[in-house]
């Protein structure tokens, strides 16, 4: 190339030529960078709390769930949008709380109207996650700000509907499960993509001040109340069953004892009947039997005299020395043969 310079001089310039490699290096240069490029809008990476929505020529077309590399056709012609959808994420209503844990109050979500006109402060947190990545990306233009919205209107309607003496005491629990349910009312009414996976009240209390003093003290006094309710229902619990058990050991005891005595009852009117069997057979004999039986039931250290009822002299028989020395025969002094221990019919006597 020739380069003519202005001017009266009619000097030439040319260009200094370029080497082979020089091009062939520039060459290389523009290929690495459209590789770079072709690589880095074909192949993208999801985390494993993440979801990637695909779109083409800017239309939802698919929804990536897997975590990993992946491919795509290069940009423009499709496009990715990663959203932390297996994430559980926090979103506070009433208040809010920085990474370092410092609490700043919102006054304007916290407080609201009950339902008997008394203002009451309640805040709250909601767990919530995505769960359709094309309804959250396309139906809703900020989430975060509607989930907030749609928070706090649950929440003043229910209360809106409640009293304050019932929401600062014991209807706390119901409180929080019917705001939950319209919450995930308007979530699917608006088609939002949002799971509600819970929502919780921090505080649900009156403001501040001489109102605030009072109503804690009738939540002490009630919560009290349940206290000594439930230690008696312990103590119930635990005697009712006791007594319980000793009444019906009481009653087993009871059956015991009657059998007992139905069983004897019946076994001395066996008995009876055999004696009564017997006296039948020989009436006399039985008569004595019963009665020397007991005369040795009711008299058993009486002394027996035998005697035979002939004179004056009382002859007698010291049956009682013959027991004690082991039954040992002798005879009297007085010219008495012998005795039994059967007496007389005409004068034994005792």
């Amino acid at each position: 190339m020739e380069v003519f310079q202005g001017g009266n001089t009619q000097r030439v310039y040319q260009m200094p030529k370029l080497p082979k490699r020089t091009w062939r290096l520039i060459a290389i240069g523009i290929a690495a960078v459209i590789l770079i490029w072709f690589g880095s809008t074909t192949f993208y990476t999801v985390q494993e709390q993440e979801q990637a929505a695909i779109l083409t020529f800017g239309k939802y077309t698919a929804t990536q769930e897997k975590s990993g590399l992946h491919f795509k056709l290069p940009s423009p012609i499709q496009r990715v949008v990663k959203v932390p959808a297996n994430l559980t994420q926090k979103l506070h209503i009433g208040y809010r709380e920085d990474s370092g844990g410092k609490v700043t109050p919102v006054e304007s979500e916290a407080l609201m109207i009950t339902g008997d006109e008394n203002i009451v402060s309640a805040d709250a947190v909601i767990e919530w996650k995505v769960a359709n990545i094309r309804d959250y990306l396309y139906n809703i233009d900020d989430p975060e700000q509607f989930l907030r919205n749609s928070a706090s209107a649950a929440i003043r309607s229910v209360m809106g509907a409640t009293k304050l003496d019932y929401a600062i005491t014991e209807g706390k629990t119901v409180i929080q499960t019917d705001v939950k349910k319209k919450l995930e009312e308007i979530q699917e009414k608006y088609g939002t993509g949002i799971q509600i996976i819970d929502l919780k009240f921090q505080d649900i209390e009156p403001p501040e001040g001489q109102v605030q003093t009072a109503f804690k003290e009738v939540t002490n006094a009630r919560e009290e109340k349940n206290t000594k309710i439930n230690q008696a229902q312990k103590y119930v619990n635990d005697r009712l069953p006791k007594a319980r058990g000793e009444a019906q050991a009481l009653i087993e005891q009871a059956e015991a004892q009657k059998k007992s005595r139905i069983l004897n009852a019946q076994g001395d009117v066996a008995q009876f009947n055999a004696v009564y069997n017997e006296y039948a057979k020989n009436p006399e004999v039985t008569a004595d039997r019963l009665v020397l039986e007991t005369l040795e039931q009711i008299l058993p250290n009486a002394k027996v005299i035998v005697t035979d009822g002939s004179g004056d002299t009382v002859n007698y028989l010291p049956l009682d020395s013959f027991l004690k020395n082991g039954g040992a025969k002798s005879t009297t002094s007085g010219g008495t043969g012998g005795a039994t221990t059967q007496p007389n019919q005409g004068g034994a006597g005792q």
